[in-house]
C-alpha cells in the first residue's frame, strides 16, 4: 500500500459503505454516479456539522475518478473543510476502496471538492458562524 493510497491515520471516515451488485452499471462495474452520490453524502455530513444546520449542494467544483470501485469493496470517505465563506462552505472528499478484506489492500478511488450553502427555514442562504 503506497502512501498516496493510505487513508488519513488521524481521521475517521465520514461514512463507510460496501459496494453492492445493485450499484453496478450495465457492464457490471460500479456505477460512477453511485460513487458521486456517496461523496456528496459524506461532504454534506461535514458541511452540516460545520454550518450547524441545513445545507444544500450548489456546485461540484472538481471530481476525479482515480481507481475503479468493485463489488464487495468497502468504500471509506474522508472529508476536510477547505474554505468557509459568508454562507458557503467548500469540502474536500477523498474516497478509498478497500479490496480483498484482510489483505490490507487500499486504493484511492476518487477525490472531489464540493460547495454547499447554509440555508434557513425559508431555504434562503444564511450566514455561517465563524469559530472564535
Amino acid at each position: 500500500m503506497s502512501d498516496d493510497n493510505a487513508p488519513p491515520a488521524d481521521q475517521s471516515p465520514a461514512i463507510r459503505i460496501m459496494a453492492m451488485p445493485t450499484n453496478t452499471n450495465a457492464s457490471g462495474d460500479i456505477f460512477g454516479g453511485w460513487l458521486m452520490s456517496q461523496v456528496d453524502i459524506a461532504g454534506s455530513i461535514e458541511a452540516f456539522r460545520r454550518a450547524n444546520g441545513r445545507i444544500v449542494t450548489v456546485a461540484v467544483n472538481e471530481f476525479r475518478f482515480i481507481q475503479p470501485v468493485f463489488v464487495g469493496d468497502i468504500v471509506s470517505l474522508y472529508t476536510k473543510v477547505i474554505k468557509i465563506g459568508n454562507t458557503s462552505i467548500r469540502i474536500h472528499v477523498t474516497a478509498y476502496a478497500e479490496r480483498n478484506r484482510g489483505k490490507d489492500e487500499v486504493h484511492k478511488a476518487a477525490e472531489a471538492e464540493i460547495t454547499y450553502v447554509a440555508i434557513d427555514e425559508n431555504r434562503r442562504p444564511r450566514p455561517i458562524e465563524t469559530e472564535a
